[in-house]
């Protein structure tokens, strides 16, 4: 076959993948061990059931501290009309779990007790007296456990395919047993290939990759039931590549080849497991994720010791793409039910929920379209917020609380499309969740901090100031953060809200106030000091997209000193967020942008300020009075909040929770 395929189906993909292993033997679980009962016993599965090979309790034990007896001894007993029984002859002393004497049949507690002397006075050993004497009759196996009252032998305490947890592991023992046998854990080698990696850690120059998808591999294997192997950086040489996949090969049951898979000149890992046995396929009709291999290893069955069968001769391998977003995912669709299946587990379905898709999103027509979405419930209505598609963001596999697949065939959803979203969250969480979609702002990052330890969620969609109030207007957010200069009047906010909100009642509430001025290179190489500068030395610029209060901004003080916006060279170039700017600039891509202090601190650039704006939360009125957002008031009083927010550079918390007008 040959190495280098077109994408096929998701359905065929695993189809080709399903017949390879039921030809090598491996679609079932894979060995069944036998192991010691302790902690370590924790999340194996069952291969036998668990029958209990004696009672628990095994005996008759007193469920109290107090005295055995027999209850029929105790009829008639009342307040007014005590009886006494005679120590040693009616009645024993005995301790929460001893074994009741076969004679008796019920425990009366200590303290419905009295404890008496020969003559019948009080004695001054409440446990070892002559007599006691009590004011209330007890029924037969009062305060008793009787034998087999949770186990009784020979019963079913756990299932064949049953996951341990930690009471399991008492209810194994406590039924007699000290071993278990389980499946064995899938062993997992993971091997990130590429020259341009460095370990987690490392000092990083300009062309170095932090090498951190064998730990997110590793740590969803492990998460999985299997057991990881780390392997070191190998880097990209062809001959190195193949001796390292087939030593794994070895002693694993299954081998993660971690590196670009394209069909580049770099590209060996199609070559090395063709070498090696067959690729069946390359190339998956998903995104992300769409260059991944799948492949089976031959080798000759070599037990690992006499007690290790070792592999079947036949050993998957997956090649897994380089972006992280691509490998994460590569792992959730191809490994898991992979792992699932050799430990004896379940095939477990994420929990779901329907939501509606907060803006029109466009997908590539073959492909299953892995979609990452925040969620988050605004009045009555599930709302998914669609984040970053970049297959390197892992940050939006962070924030997310969801996937939706949008099936191929399909060119996209649009705003509002309910939809299916198997969740990452458990979905209590969602309802602890404030949609905030509108302008980027520093301070949001910190509040999400600190609304973290009241029990809250702030899911944020950096959309602009003007896409938080569609968002508004369409219901599908708890609030905007807005900095929408009207050229007029001068004022922020008012205008926008009136014309973009008619008939809702809203309150504008003042979050921070902060400069906005140019960012450019350290030491400022070009001289830039105001806009004018900008145009006049061609400084390649990279402005904010259209709708954002910074480009409203920009654009307002472009008129007012009669700058045409074709004079600057980059006017097209948009990113989303200050920091985004920011990033431009440091990477060498624009050499000045408008953007905040705070931003140009974060990543070592000069600030020159320009302009002082205010930034202010947009609130409908019916989710300013929730319960939901009541935390997020508490905190712009709170005085920690309000430090860490001063510190930022440029920032002024003066006007912080002000309200700037409620409109009805």
């Amino acid at each position: 076959m040959s190495v280098y395929l077109h994408d096929i189906p998701l359905p065929e993909a695993l189809a080709r993948l399903e017949k390879a292993l039921e030809e090598a033997g491996l679609s079932g679980s894979l060995d069944i061990e036998e192991i010691v009962l302790d902690e370590n016993a924790l999340g194996r599965v069952l291969a036998q059931a668990i029958f209990a090979k004696i009672s628990s309790p095994h005996y008759h034990a007193s469920a109290m501290d107090g005295f055995a007896l027999r209850s029929e001894e105790t009829a008639g007993a009342m307040p007014t009309a005590p009886v006494t029984l005679v120590y040693g002859k009616q009645t024993v002393y005995v301790d929460t779990g001893d074994p009741l004497p076969e004679w008796a049949n019920a425990v009366v507690p200590i303290e419905n007790t009295e404890a008496l002397d020969e003559q019948g006075r009080l004695h001054p050993d409440p446990r070892q007296p002559n007599a006691i004497r009590i004011r209330a009759a007890l029924p037969p196996w009062q305060h008793v456990r009787p034998l087999g009252e949770d186990i009784v032998a020979t019963e079913l305490v756990l299932p064949e395919g049953h996951t341990l947890r930690p009471v399991d592991l008492g209810a194994v023992a406590a039924c007699g047993h000290d071993r278990v046998f389980v499946h064995r854990c899938p062993r997992v080698a993971i091997i990130p290939t590429g020259s341009e990696l460095v370990p987690v850690g490392s000092v990083v120059t300009p062309g170095d990759i932090i090498e951190y998808n064998s730990l997110v591999l590793a740590s969803q294997v492990n998460s999985w039931g299997g057991r990881a192997t780390r392997l070191p950086i190998t880097p990209d040489e062809y001959d190195t590549i193949r001796q390292e996949v087939k030593s794994a090969a070895q002693d694993h049951d299954l081998i993660l080849l971690n590196a670009g898979s394209s069909a580049g000149s770099e590209d060996f890992s199609a070559r090395v497991i063709e070498s090696l046995g067959e690729v069946l396929v390359h190339g998956v009709a998903i995104r992300p994720g769409h260059p991944v291999i799948l492949g089976m290893i031959h080798m000759k069955p070599q037990p690992v010791s006499e007690s290790d069968p070792g592999t079947t001769g036949r050993v998957p391998i997956i090649g897994v793409p380089g972006y992280p977003v691509s490998a994460a995912l590569t792992g959730e669709v191809f490994v898991r039910p992979l792992l699932e299946r050799w430990t004896g587990r379940q095939v477990t379905e994420p929990a779901k929920v329907t939501a509606a898709l907060t803006r029109k999103v466009t997908s590539p027509a073959g492909d299953d379209d892995y979609l990452r979405v925040a969620v988050g419930r605004v009045g009555g209505k599930m709302m998914a917020a669609p984040l970053s598609r970049g297959a390197g963001v892992i940050t939006s596999l962070v924030r997310a609380d969801g996937i939706v697949v949008i099936p191929r065939g399909s060119q996209g959803l649009p705003a509002g499309q309910q939809v299916t979203v198997n969740l990452y969250r458990p979905p209590v969480e969602l309802e602890m969740t404030i949609f905030a979609i509108g302008s980027h702002d520093i301070s949001l990052d910190i509040l999400a901090q600190f609304l973290a330890v009241k029990g809250r969620r702030l899911a944020s969609a950096n959309v602009g100031s003007l896409g938080g109030m569609m968002a508004l207007r369409r219901g599908e957010a708890h609030l905007a953060g807005s900095h929408l200069l009207d050229p007029d009047s001068g004022q922020y906010n008012l205008r926008y809200v009136h014309q973009y909100l008619p008939g809702v009642a809203v309150r504008i509430i003042a979050l921070v106030g902060r400069q906005q001025g140019l960012l450019v290179m350290p030491g400022n190489p070009l001289g830039i000091l105001s806009l004018q500068d900008v145009s006049d030395r061609q400084a390649v610029y990279v402005n904010r997209q259209r709708g954002a209060g910074t480009r409203v901004l920009f654009d307002y003080h472009l008129s007012q000193q009669g700058i045409l916006p074709a004079s600057i060279r980059g006017y097209e170039q948009e990113e989303y967020t200050h920091l985004g700017v920011a990033a431009a600039i440091r990477s060498g891509r624009a050499e000045c942008g408008l953007g905040i202090a705070a931003a140009a601190k974060a990543l070592e650039l000069d600030f020159i300020p320009l302009y002082q704006e205010r930034y202010d939360l947009v609130v409908p009125e019916e989710h300013y009075q929730s319960e939901l957002l009541r935390p997020l008031w508490d905190l712009l009083q709170d005085q920690s909040f309000r430090r860490t927010v001063s510190e930022l550079p440029g920032y002024d918390i003066e006007p912080m929770g002000i309200q700037i007008a409620r409109i009805e």
